[in-house]
Formats: structure tokens, sequence, C-alpha cells
């Protein structure tokens, strides 16, 4: 029997999974340090997304395949470390994702009320690790700074009613809390200009939709009409919502101002963020920003950094400070141990680009490990943590922890999270 223990239940670490389940002779562990599966499905993607988030239903076919299992509650680097794994499974493979936010590098970035998206997001999404961050919702005045999907998302979610997240799952503690939000005015800052955005045009298109709240583009930010045929269809399609938005400024409580051409410099307040100080960029003939020593402040007591992710370096585990990744040879690392999706690739691509990538590391670990076998594997590791008292969340077990969400769920929404681990494991009876 071969053992393969992935770390990390996101979507590379399951369609690694699918891959290697399917060899037969096998067993997958895959473990994660939180008692529930399926990673920024659950915390990462909006919660008025359902329709992404159906994709775990994929998940948990693999799952609940005989040759695999969920090992939750289980933090690899303390309850268990990597070269223990290493030395128990014939291959390891590491699909942490990149759950960190890279650092805002700008005057006054550490000022409460700056926050990052991976912060944001996860409070809004119940992730144990964010519940109690309490963002400034009091400020009248927000700056969301990033130009791809996350940032629409965060300005969304912030200009929402509560009756605009019926069918969603968005926790209660986030949901009163924008109930009872004080924002009117978000600004949306990207260095470049509305050709270089990396925004879909579905996520833009929801905008032109939200009962309290209207997005406005300034045109003289939009190139010329003509130049759009040069860009690919999904671009072309989001640069006409972007015009259209210019085109039909609708007055409305809550506005939302793509500001483009603008890149952030510092951020000023007493004793927390207040404004934030933009500098006017124009763009080289390579279409980098450059910026013209041309200022303006904007008012904004919350600033939400969307510019990024990495992924948390493990000790012993040779990483890429730079690009925020395993460093790594087209997914090895090092004899036995790979990684997959963002920890190998870096922050870049979608949940559907995890796919191809975790076939590809799965089939690329089978011809590595061979016909394998002889290490301990899962009896080793259960041994090893039932020495150190760690009694792993079972996928059973997480089938139960649903089913209390879904009991507790508000009409017409599909759950109610729970957004602690001590929930979490009292819904199980531990």
């Amino acid at each position: 029997m071969r053992h393969v223990a992935i770390v990390g239940s996101g979507p590379a670490g399951y369609y690694t999974a699918e891959t290697l389940q399917k060899a037969g002779d096998i067993a997958v562990d895959v473990i994660d340090r939180l008692p529930v599966p399926y990673g920024l499905i659950r915390t990462g993607v909006a919660p008025d997304h359902q329709s992404i988030k159906a994709v775990s239903r994929r998940y948990e076919g693999v799952a609940l395949a005989d040759n695999v299992r969920f090992v939750g509650h289980v933090s690899v680097g303390s309850d268990v470390t990597i070269d223990e794994l290493v030395d128990l499974y014939d291959a390891v493979v590491l699909a942490t994702g990149a759950p960190n936010d890279r650092p805002l590098d700008i005057p006054g970035a550490d000022l409460p009320g700056v926050i990052g998206s991976a912060a944001f997001v996860g409070w809004y999404n119940g992730h144990p690790d964010f519940a109690g961050l309490n963002p400034a919702l009091d400020a009248a005045g927000v700056a969301v700074i990033g130009n791809g999907n996350v940032a629409l998302d965060v300005a969304r979610i912030l200009a929402k009613t509560p009756s605009e997240f019926g069918g969603s799952d968005i926790v209660a503690h986030a949901r009163e809390a924008l109930g009872g939000s004080g924002v009117r005015h978000i600004h949306i800052l990207g260095r470049r200009g509305p050709h270089q955005i990396a925004m879909t045009p579905k996520e833009l298109g929801e905008l032109g939709h939200l009962d309290r709240a209207s997005p406005r583009v300034d045109p003289a930010d939009l190139p010329p009409e003509g130049d759009d045929a040069l860009l690919e269809p999904g671009m072309r399609k989001s640069v006409t919502h972007l015009r259209s938005f210019a085109a039909n400024p609708v007055a409305k409580p809550v506005t939302i101002d793509f500001d483009f051409f603008a890149m952030p410099i510092a951020i000023e307040g007493e004793g927390r963020a207040q404004r934030i100080i933009v500098e006017r960029t124009t763009l080289d003939s390579d279409l980098r920003s450059h910026g013209t020593g041309e200022t303006y402040a904007i008012d904004a007591g919350l600033v939400i950094s969307c510019i990024g992710y990495q992924t948390p370096p493990i000790p012993g585990v040779p990483y890429e400070h730079g690009r925020g990744r395993f460093a790594n040879d087209d997914g090895r690392i090092l004899p036995g141990l790979y990684c997959v999706g963002w920890a190998r690739r870096g922050p870049s691509g979608t949940i559907g680009t995890n796919k191809p990538d975790g076939a590809r590391i799965g089939e690329m670990v089978l011809d590595d490990i061979g016909r394998g076998g002889g290490k301990a594997g899962r009896p080793g590791l259960d041994a090893l943590l039932a020495s150190r008292g760690v009694t792993p969340v079972t996928f059973r077990d997480w089938r139960r922890i649903e089913a209390a969400e879904i009991a507790a769920a508000l009409d017409g929404n599909p759950r109610e999270k729970f957004v602690s681990v001590e929930a979490m494991l009292e819904a199980i009876g531990r």
C-alpha cells in the first residue's frame, strides 16, 4: 500500500486527491488545521456567490472514497512536523494555498483601520482566525486598494443592504455589523488604467445592480473606445461595464468610485486611519505605472488592501520570499515533498486552474513513488498523533458540523457557519 499525505483541504488539495485516489492501491490523507474542509471555498469565495461554492460537492465525492480520509484539526508544524510526515508517507504534497496578505508597504499601513483583504474576507466568511476583527464600519469613507476581483468582492459586500444577503452564507456577526454600517463612499484604487484591470465581467456587472449603491467612473480615465478592439473578449466586456458606469451615473446613497491611475503613497490619521494620500500615475510604453508627483487625499477611516496573497513559510521547507511561495522545481520541493496550487505557483489563477494543476502533480507523485510501499503511512500518523493526545476530526465529524450549520440557517440561507474552532468541536461533542 502506498501512502500520500496532502496538507491543505482546499481546491488544490482535493483535485490532487482526486487523481491519486483513482490509482487503486493507495491511501490518501488530507490534513487540515481546521476541523472543517474546503479551504477558500468556505472562507474565501464571497458568501453571495453560492454557485461557485457548489464545487465543494465534487470534493465531497473524493473525500467519501474508500481510500481517502480527512484529517482535520491537525496543525502541521505543532501537532506533526513536515519531516515526520516525509518519514511516514511515500509522498507529502503541500496544498496550503496563499492565505496571508501581501504587506502594504507604505507609511501608515500599521494604523488601526488598515486591514488586508484576507482578514476582511475571512471576517465576513467566518474564518476562526478573523471572527474578532471588528472592522471600522463607522467610517463614511473606505479605500479599497487593488484592481482585481477581490477588490470588487470587498466593495460589493460593503455596499449591500441586509436584504441583499438573502440566500448567502455570510456569517451573523458580519451581517449585523454591515447592517449598521456608516459606509457611504467607497473608492477602488488602481495604479493603472481601465485596460489593465484584472476584473471579470460578471463581478463588475454585479456592481450595476445594487439596491443602494452606484458605481462611478471618470470618463476622462477611459481610453478611446476604438482601443477596446485590441482587448481579448472577456476584458472587452469588463471595460464595456466601466464605460456604462461612466455614461450612466445613478444617484444612490452609497457611491463606489473607481480611481484609476491612482497609487497610494501614505495613510494618515490621529491614532487611526483617517485619509489616504494618493499620487496620480501615468503609464510608460511597457504599461508600467509611474508617479507624476501630483497627489490628492481621500477621506478613509477604513482601508482594505487587496494587493495579493502569499503562502506562509513552513520551517524546514525551502521558500521564495520574493514570490510568496514554496521554492520548487515544477512542483518538486525536496525528495518526497511536493507542492500544488497557489503554494506552487504563487497567488495566480482561479479555482478552476487548480484542477489541471492537481491532476498533473498527482500524476507526478504516482510516477515518482512507483509501487512504493513499506512506509508506516496512515497507521503511523494515527499512532504519532495519539501519543501526543491529538484526536483528528474526521469527514463524518465534519458532516455533523455541516448538518448543525444547515439547521441553524436563516430562512432561505444555506447555512449559519460556526466561527470558532470551539463551537465546531462542541457540535461533535468534544
